[in-house]
């Protein structure tokens, strides 16, 4: 008879009526192993293989197929060797206990290796430069790698409408498509020369492959363009010429050569102007002395001039390396090329390591003239290099990028809609959260930084804002002091001050900053600025509800102020008079007489909530009963009346609290 199994064991193993033990152990399964093998039935007829197990330690099984229990959670069981059921989708993980007992969590290491290649002779003088001194020329290819890395491409509508937005931004050159590759990428082409939609500043750039019939069908989507970059490639690394094409270095060469040669040829026979680019498609994963062999093939087809440059592309296709080495690749390419003063270096950075950016400007030091890339690294796989990120680098360190990014709410928005693709809160300089600052630390700095330009001005250095967010078309509001559990009184404060007029003494500030804190905590969320002032008003300003005064005279005596007043407490009324030195010291004096309760005033500031003469005037008073101090606000015309109703808000927090206690 077989074994029952239940369980996560069951779940692991898949839905059997009963398993066998089997007996022997299997050749290099290590002991004591148990081995089970499905001999029931649960309506599929499909074999089952067998699973190693031995006691101890936990593994999780997942299947997709949803044919047996998600995620079940296998407490005493651990995979040794096979971890697969022959069922679809069924996976059992190894686990982590398993991992480490070899003293590594990834064992996989071995098979990968280093696929650049250094190349010899480079002086890497550009690494003692520190900043890049003026801007590249800039080529968006949003249009093409970025549209051809979509789950849905953009259609004609949207393909143009993005269009007319990059012309906008400030782009020269915009890589609208592969017009050989589909009706709609043709189209978009003749759409745009037919209905002279492209500005006579703007250059179209279209990519082609080295094949004549795709060349041929690239000139004649072009016929009649102004000027238009025709942009040849062929793959040159390894693995491509080893794995995809199986071919030589010569026959790869022979390819682009044959390219350049039709692309020169269908040039001369096609009306419009024209300017070549190549690229040595995979550069990264290139030899340095190949990539050279063959550009420079095209080089002497295509003959630049002065008045007629090629442009020579240096892909990071796949990133493989760390910046600096894609920096010492352009510097050798420079070095190497034939007619370099007549070619325009052109940069294409992949993001596959996270090293766009710096790959672009370690590039750019090194020689580069020009950027191939997209808004927010849109493209293949991890994408390209984001060119706002770029272009504001640059505007951080004073230099104009040549690109108008002063409003990127709005560009985000016609990116969003267009791409169906989301721009990742922490994106740099984009995303919705990156100017926000949740800590009380930080909004204390920049609260306090804030202060200091109003008073000084000169150079942008306040801290933790590398940029004026109001640069870019962000509120320092809505979107620098964002307020929830981690905030403290200096973006709280700030916040009541910029937007409300209300300058809180410190130390009300900070009573207010935890009283925010800790309703932000208990709801779990965010507050939004107009709440915050709305929990203000609701809980420090003109509080009236257990005290509240109802008439108030005010005599001036030799020795001060007597107040004649009619206060209610818990509704019931009291008429009372007390003196002072003032009115809102009579007003302390009378209200200690009805409660009863030893109170003193600690502090009392005054402004007007606005510049006008007939504003009103807010005023905080904070008093103390023992080693508690409470706050309250009053707002009123006259500046005695708003005085005396933060004092009347003070007491009742006081009030308050005692019958919280």
């Amino acid at each position: 008879m077989g074994t029952k199994l239940h369980g996560a064991a069951k779940r692991a193993v898949g839905r059997c009526e009963t398993v066998r033990k089997v007996k022997d152990t299997p050749p290099g399964a290590a002991d004591p192993t148990t081995v089970y093998r499905q001999v029931g039935s649960d309506g599929f007829s499909r074999y089952r293989e067998v699973v190693f197990c031995t006691a101890l330690s936990g593994c999780v099984a997942s299947n997709k197929s949803g044919t047996a229990e998600s995620n079940a959670f296998v407490s005493f069981m651990q995979i040794k060797r096979s971890v697969l059921l022959r069922r679809r989708g069924f996976f059992v993980l190894k686990s982590a206990a398993a991992a480490k007992e070899k003293g590594r969590l990834m064992k996989n290491c071995e098979k990968y290796k280093k696929q650049y290649f250094v190349p010899e002779g480079v002086s890497m003088d550009w690494m003692f430069k520190d900043a890049i001194e003026k801007p590249p020329i800039w080529c968006s290819v949003d249009l093409r790698d970025g549209n051809q890395a979509l789950v849905t491409p953009m259609d004609l509508s949207e393909k143009l409408n993005f269009f007319k937005t990059l012309c906008k931004l400030g782009f020269k050159e915009i890589e609208i498509g592969f017009p050989a590759a589909s009706e709609t990428e043709y189209t978009f082409c003749r759409t745009l020369i037919e209905q002279d939609l492209i500005p006579d500043d703007v250059t179209i750039q279209v990519l082609t492959q080295s094949r004549e019939h795709i060349i041929a069908k690239t000139f004649e989507a072009l016929k009649g363009a102004k000027r238009a970059i025709v942009h040849l490639y062929n793959s040159t690394s390894v693995a491509q010429r080893e794995q995809v094409f199986r071919r030589s270095k010569e026959e790869i060469v022979e390819i682009a050569v044959t390219g350049a040669k039709l692309c020169r040829e269908y040039r001369e026979k096609t009306e419009g102007c024209f300017v070549f680019e190549y690229s040595p498609e995979s550069f990264t994963g290139t030899e340095p002395a190949f990539a050279a062999e063959i550009c420079n093939k095209v080089i002497d087809i295509w003959q630049p001039t002065p008045e007629d440059k090629v442009i020579i592309n240096l892909p990071v296709t796949v990133s493989h390396s760390m910046p600096h080495v894609y920096g010492a690749q352009v510097e050798y390419m420079c070095k190497n090329l034939h007619n370099r003063e007549n070619l325009i270096i052109s940069l294409h950075p992949h993001n596959d390591r996270g090293c766009a950016v710096a790959d672009s400007e370690m590039g750019l030091l090194a020689g580069g003239d020009r950027i191939e890339g997209t808004l927010f690294g849109n493209g293949e796989r991890t994408g390209n290099v984001d060119i706002i990120t770029l272009a504001l680098n640059l505007y951080s360190q004073g230099i104009e990028p040549g690109l108008d990014f002063s409003d990127l709410p709005a560009i985000t928005e016609v990116y969003e809609k267009v791409t169906g693709m989301h721009v990742y809160e922490r994106q740099p300089y984009s995303g919705k959260l990156v100017f926000a600052a949740f800590s009380g630390s930080h909004q204390d700095a920049i609260a306090k930084g804030m202060k200091w330009r109003e008073e000084k001005g000169g150079v942008w250095n306040v801290p933790y804002l590398p940029i004026d967010p109001e640069d870019v078309g962000r509120v320092y509001e809505a979107d620098v002091i964002r307020i929830n559990s981690q905030s403290g009184k200096g973006g709280i404060g700030y916040i009541l001050e910029t937007r409300y007029h209300h300058v809180l003494p410190p130390k009300m500030r900070e009573a207010f900053g935890y009283h925010i804190k800790s309703i932000s905590d208990h709801e779990h969320r965010e507050l939004q600025p107009q709440e915050v002032y709305d929990i203000f008003v609701r809980d420090f300003v003109n509080r009236a509800d257990v005290l509240k005064v109802e008439k108030a005279t005010y005599v001036e005596t030799d020795t001060g102020v007597m107040a004649i007043t009619r206060l209610s407490v818990d509704g019931k009324a009291i008429e009372v008079s007390a003196s002072g030195n003032g009115r809102l010291d009579a007003m302390h004096a009378a209200i200690r007489k009805v409660l009863g309760v030893e109170y003193t005033i600690e502090q009392y500031t005054q402004h007007a909530l606005e510049e006008k003469s007939t504003s009103q005037a807010a005023a905080y008073v904070g008093i103390r009963k023992g080693n508690q101090a409470f706050w309250g606000a009053g707002i009123d015309s006259d500046i005695i009346a708003s005085s005396v109703r933060a004092l009347v808000s003070a007491v009742n927090r006081m009030l308050g609290a005692q019958k919280e206690n």
